[in-house]
């Protein structure tokens, strides 16, 4: 497998799930533009609304690593760093994957198709690409599972590969944060629930 291969199976799979949009049915993609804002290494914002990469977790910010000259660096930053070049590269199209109007999120699915260099005529899966070269993470559910499977298979082979964030022993894996920080909440809402013991 190599980083940032063509995904069209993973593309596939994830869109054979998902209802055609309501904007516009004739083409339901499009472009990230030059105006929107990142926030993470998995989210970015425009037009009041959040656009959230499906099954992408970025490192979190306020986490860090160390690098090779020993240097200190915020694991989030370089994860949204990365995420900004791909796309100023790539020049994806999105689709969206899903719709959460509560808070105005779209969860997306990003595609490119370079015309030129080594990958022209490919399909490249934007969360594949920043997960296979080590910048990202497999989301995973509350309870571990993955939110989508091929994206642990990239994950695991980048691990393996030590490649990207995975080259550094301490990266901070932020689904192990997560899930703990979940398991944290959990806690303190059963401990705060029961009666206190009688003295």
């Amino acid at each position: 497998m190599k980083p940032g291969f063509a995904a069209a199976g993973i593309l596939a799979a994830v869109l054979a799930s998902v209802p055609a949009l309501a904007e516009d049915k004739s083409n339901p993609w499009f472009p990230i533009p030059a105006t929107a804002s990142f926030s993470t290494g998995d989210t970015w914002t425009y037009a009041g609304e959040t656009h959230r990469l499906y099954g992408v977790q970025a490192c979190l910010r306020r986490t860090y690593f160390t690098n090779g000259a020993g240097g200190h660096v915020d694991c989030g930053e370089a994860s949204l760093a990365m995420l900004v070049s791909l796309i100023r590269d790539l020049k994806p199209q999105c689709y969206t994957a899903a719709w959460q109007a509560a808070t105005k999120t779209r969860f997306v699915v990003c595609v490119a198709q370079p015309t030129s260099g080594s990958a022209a005529g490919s399909r490249i899966d934007l969360g594949t690409a920043l997960i296979s070269t080590g910048w990202a993470f497999a989301a995973v559910t509350p309870n571990g599972a993955p939110v989508h499977a091929p994206y642990i298979v990239a994950q695991e082979v980048a691990k393996k590969q030590h490649l990207g964030l995975w080259q550094f022993a301490d990266v901070p894996d932020p689904n192990a944060i997560i899930l703990r920080d979940i398991r944290n909440a959990s806690n303190q809402a059963g401990q705060s629930s029961n009666p206190p013991a009688n003295r």
